[in-house]
């Protein structure tokens, strides 16, 4: 009897096992499709599984198996950067730029180039040193073409750059060299060689921008949902409510209203599309039901991508300067590869233009991505005391700052011409001295003794006590991508001198703080040196009291934000650094020449960057009626 059921039981397992099995072996060839034929033409796959797919194309539209034809050899040839590119000298110095002389007369807009890659970090003045030689593509009527450059070496480390699309092929050929070109044709354009540029027009602004106007309230009723260019110049619409394909076959009597030929400005739609030049590209929504995907879209996605938008506009496209430099950066980046700028660098503010590989190229190293990363900034920080001239030894000073629980380390900055003094303070912290150049902008050195995020800027005429910078240290970790201190001044614009003025009235709005006592992260220290213009950091240098400006300029152009205020004691009125008289709003006076420097500042960036805010961060319970001892930062509101 027991035998009986023993065998009955084997009989059960052998069973469930065949009907797994059965099963089982469908989906394995499935997931493991055959292997081609030798000589079979490669298109697009048969899904075994294509019933499980939803369907978004009409029958008959995708040759899904037929011969792909044979690859038309292009007119600029092959070229890579094993075969067209001398990667070697690029690896020193990162990539240096030499601007070859432009024969015949120069543009504007070329002059304006030569000027912007002069003053910056990829500038060489030497062709021998330099890893990238750069052209400058003719701008005259056709027939007029530049003759080639004497260092030309068939092109090879050379890019002819053309903002416009006519660039004489039949008379310079490009060879070896890289081609960088508003709008290429596909003939002729080797990916991941040359580089495409967008068409800009001729009124496009050379640096600054205008930024772009961002709806909060989107779409608005009544606004078509999507506007599709036609090859004839028209446009058409279709709305919310309209089919799912209104453009096909069976509803070509319903074509939707004309709107505005396609001019200099896009119709007034949620999304507007413009397809290529090729006649197949127009049919490209029978093939893809873009407009039933677009109706489900939620309101907060439609805006988050309007703000993708806008910030891709702003950080590569809104001036030719910025087109420029992300050429030159997608160029480096396929130099010392995609490490340079992961993706992430790319597609968040501030952009990969302000993130310099040459700092980090980890996001976590940058102050702006903690946010996204859902982290914060560890550490302690650094006090950068700097001492000009007169200058006296802060020696109160350190030791208020030594006492912070906070503090990692004191850096004194002598730029006097006072001797050192024989003795320094004790303290619980490392003190170093480091001899200056006596120039105001090299508090702004990336300096190598500096081993923290977060540096404490200070003057040696500054006054703080321990309770006041421990609590802006704790500001500065909840926002690390903005500068946080105590002194406020604020900018204005004089109707009468057609300008800008600043001023160091005590009022509640402001747009700067004083780096005579602030926190910001050690990644502008290298933004400073290594990214502005020379010509501002020497205006600085000729007027002590720009330098503060000029720091607030720069922060506020990478985060578009205003810096925070800090409460400061009333007990410290030595602290506020001596300047000259500042213009009120309503004088009529003519500014002193060292403060029409935020006019220079504002040129030279091409647009306003400062932003104000009313906004003043206290401890809680910060001058409440309440005990003492219930209050962490208790001498803050001593008398």
């Amino acid at each position: 009897m027991q035998s009986w059921r023993r065998k009955a039981l084997w009989l059960a397992l052998l069973a469930s096992w065949l009907l797994v099995l059965l099963r089982v072996f469908p989906l394995l060839r499935l997931a493991v499709p055959a292997r081609p034929w030798a000589g079979a033409p490669q298109g697009w796959p048969r899904w075994l599984d294509a019933e499980l797919l939803q369907s978004f194309s009409q029958a008959g539209e995708l040759p899904e198996d037929d011969p792909q034809p044979p690859q038309v050899p292009r007119a600029g040839g092959h070229c890579d950067w094993g075969a067209c590119f001398n990667v070697s000298k690029c690896r020193g110095g990162g990539l240096k730029v030499f601007v070859s002389p432009v024969a015949g007369p120069i543009s504007d807009t070329q002059r304006g180039i030569l000027a912007s890659i002069e003053s910056s970090s990829y500038h060489s003045v030497s062709p021998d040193e330099a890893c990238l030689l750069l052209l400058l593509g003719p701008e005259a009527p056709a027939g007029e073409c530049s003759p080639v450059p004497q260092q030309w070496n068939g092109g090879k480390n050379q890019l002819v750059l053309s903002l416009h699309p006519a660039l004489c092929p039949e008379t310079f050929p490009p060879g070896q060299a890289m081609v960088a070109k508003a709008s290429p044709a596909v003939d002729t354009f080797r990916p991941g060689f040359d580089v495409a540029l967008p068409l800009l027009p001729e009124a496009h602004p050379l640096r600054g921008g205008a930024p772009g106007q961002l709806r909060q309230h989107s779409p608005h009723p009544g606004v078509p949902l999507l506007a599709l260019a036609e090859e004839r110049g028209g446009w058409r619409v279709a709305g919310a409510d309209s089919p799912a394909c209104p453009w096909d076959g069976h509803c070509e009597q319903n074509r939707g209203p004309e709107q505005t030929p396609l001019g200099a400005t896009l119709p007034n739609a949620t999304f507007c599309v413009i397809p290529g030049h090729r006649p197949e590209a127009l049919h490209f929504l029978q093939a893809l039901q873009v407009l039933a995907a677009l109706q489900e879209m939620p309101p907060t996605r439609v805006l988050a991508l309007r703000q993708q938008t806008q910030f891709l506009w702003d950080a590569y496209f809104s001036s030719v300067e910025k087109v420029i430099y992300t050429t030159l950066e997608i160029i480096q980046d396929r130099i010392f590869g995609a490490s340079a700028h992961p993706s992430l660098l790319w597609n968040s503010p501030p952009g990969a233009l302000l993130a310099l590989p040459t700092f980090s190229t980890s996001p976590s190293d940058f102050p702006f991505y903690h946010l996204q990363r859902g982290s914060r900034p560890v550490g302690r920080f650094s006090a950068l005391i700097w001492v000009g001239a007169p200058g006296q030894p802060p020696l109160k000073l350190i030791q208020a700052v030594a006492g912070s629980q906070h503090c990692a380390q004191i850096l004194v900055l002598w730029s006097s011409e006072k001797p050192l003094p024989p003795r320094w303070p004790k303290t619980t912290v490392p003190l170093t001295v480091l001899a200056g150049q006596r120039k105001v902008s090299d508090r702004f050195f990336p300096h190598r003794a500096i081993s923290t995020d977060a540096i404490l800027s200070l003057d040696a005429h500054s006054s703080l006590t321990t309770s006041e910078v421990d609590f802006a240290f704790a500001v500065w970790q909840s926002f690390p991508e903005r500068m946080v201190g105590f002194l406020t001044w604020s900018h204005f614009w004089d109707e009468a001198q057609g300008g800008w003025g600043y001023t160091a009235e005590r009022t509640n709005e402001f747009s700067m703080v004083l780096t005579s006592a602030a926190f910001y992260h050690r990644y502008y220290h290298t933004l400073f040196t290594h990214s502005l213009p020379k010509v501002l950091r020497t205006l600085a240098d000729e007027a002590p009291t720009c330098v503060d400006v000029l720091m607030n300029f720069l922060v506020a152009a990478v985060t578009k934000l205003p810096p925070i205020k800090v409460p400061y004691g009333k007990q410290h009125p030595e602290a506020r650094p001596p300047l000259v008289r500042i213009q009120a709003p309503g004088a009529s006076e003519q500014q002193p020449p060292a403060q029409d420097c935020i006019n220079q500042m504002a040129e030279e960036f091409g647009y306003m960057p400062l932003v104000s805010s009313c906004l003043r961060l206290d401890p809680v319970l910060f001058k409440d009626p309440v005990s003492v001892l219930r209050k962490k930062y208790r001498s803050l509101e001593k008398p």
